[in-house]
């Protein structure tokens, strides 16, 4: 893995074209001394599927008169990259905790479904899940569809963008999983990165206007 420091300030490790599960990011990361990927022993944790379909954009004040005066949104620094990330708030985790619970235990009554107890929520501690930002005070929310439409029109002359798997990369306390969307122009420049597919098993897909997320490790200390 590639070790490099980000915008902030913080050491983060680089898997360049893949989303490496927890069991596989192990025996890569093994030289690196990270205590969150070392642990001997990790109780049981729930595996859900978050369907998300709001995407975020925040920035401090700089960045919002950038905005304004540009009339849209683009990289502040050398990167051609303009990042966005994932709304998981509670309308996508008790989504998540409804189907997770309908495949688990498909027979269970109607008692049983109205006395169920949320518990989704209790394991959702990481940075993803908080509303507040380690990036600024301001925050654009859009659509999956929103924006991926308006990328359409604006970038593609109106051919489908296409989705690949960038990136995964590991901080102290932290895996993030992105996603590459660029222009069908630009085939050739990504063309090493592999098409970011329907696949049950995988991290991270796109279907039907939704990115699905299938995160591993949901805490730091957690009982299922």
């Amino acid at each position: 893995m590639e070790t490099l420091i980000n915008e902030r300030g913080h050491k983060k490790h680089i898997a360049e074209g893949c989303h490496l599960k927890l069991k596989d990011l192990k025996v890569i990361a093994r030289d690196l001394r990270n205590q969150y990927l070392s642990r001997t022993y990790v109780p049981a944790f729930p595996r859900p599927e978050f369907q998300v379909s709001r995407l975020k954009h925040d920035t401090n004040r700089w960045g919002l008169w950038g905005i304004k005066k540009d009339g849209g949104f683009r990289s502040p620094g050398a990167s051609p990259l303009l990042w966005w990330n994932l709304v998981v708030g509670p309308e996508e985790i008790q989504s998540a905790e409804r189907r997770l619970l309908e495949t688990t235990y498909p027979d269970r009554t109607e008692e049983q479904i109205q006395t169920q107890q949320s518990f989704l929520e209790k394991f959702a501690s990481s940075p993803a899940f908080q509303r507040s930002s380690r990036l600024g005070s301001y925050r654009f929310t859009l659509s999956v569809e929103e924006l991926l439409k308006a990328y359409k029109d604006q970038f593609c002359s109106g051919a489908e963008p296409i989705l690949r798997v960038l990136r995964t990369e590991l901080y102290k306390q932290e895996v993030m999983y992105a996603v590459l969307v660029h222009s069908p122009a630009n085939q050739e420049l990504f063309s090493t990165h592999s098409l970011l597919t329907d696949v049950p098993d995988y991290i991270c897909t796109y279907k039907d206007g939704c990115f699905l997320w299938r995160p591993e490790a949901m805490c730091e200390t957690h009982r299922c």
